[in-house]
């Protein structure tokens, strides 16, 4: 897909990080605008409406958390955040909270570019999008069907809404807590083992190799997300 035209918002305190983002997100066709601190940058994205935000979760005023938190009662416009690498704890709440995807520092521009793609292509779909086809694998929301290739999956009413929920949000880190929330309900949000469970039934029955996953790949300590190459 072409980034030319869409808008970029820049969140972060650094400057080298912003004139980084700038220089090489420009290079590639993206209008940038950015912003030092939380409060400035809800405000410029409130006026700038842009189509995707990259914010660092460590910002001087108050936590990434709780703009991400404040965009979110107004906007579904992605949101990639940046966290250090010993932030694992902030990056599944940031997730929860309502973040599309996120980038451990130090990372690379064309990691950076990868996700950027998938968020605005997954935000640019249509709601009523009926079918999902990540590679050979492909899900049927209508007739709630799942096919590899020509070969239907004979699932559990669990498994479909699980695979279901991560089709819908194909390309997306899902959290542990999300999926839990999403299928059982808040009374089993800290179960993860459930989830575990149904990933690997779900692997055996979809993945060429289930012990080297092509499709739901697992994002370590964090939840999984569904490949769409």
């Amino acid at each position: 897909m072409s980034a030319s035209g869409y808008k970029v918002l820049i969140i972060d305190d650094d400057p080298p990080i912003r004139k980084l983002l700038k220089v090489s997100l420009g290079a590639h066709g993206y209008l940038l605008d950015e912003a030092a601190c939380a409060q400035d940058g809800i405000t410029r994205a409130a006026f700038f409406h842009p189509d995707i935000i990259i914010l660092d979760l460590g910002l001087p005023d108050f936590d990434g958390k709780k703009a991400i938190k404040e965009i979110r009662e107004w906007a579904k416009t992605p949101i990639i955040i940046l966290t250090a690498r010993d932030q694992e704890a902030e990056k599944i709440e940031a997730l929860d909270a309502g973040a599309d995807d996120y980038l451990t520092k130090p990372f690379g521009i064309g990691e950076l570019l990868a996700r950027m793609r998938v968020c605005l292509r997954r935000s640019s779909r249509a709601d009523s999008e009926p079918i999902v086809q990540c590679g050979d694998l492909s899900v049927d929301f209508v007739q709630r069907r799942v096919l590899v290739g020509e070969r239907e999956i004979k699932l559990t009413p669990t498994e479909y809404e699980l695979v279901k929920i991560l089709a819908q949000n194909a390309g997306r880190v899902m959290t542990h807590q999300q999926l839990l929330k999403a299928i059982w309900g808040n009374a089993y949000s800290e179960d993860t083992h459930y989830i575990r469970v149904y990933i690997g039934q779900l692997r055996r029955k979809i993945e060429p190799d289930p012990t080297q996953p092509r499709y739901i790949v697992t994002e370590s300590g964090v939840g999984y997300r569904l490949l769409c190459q």
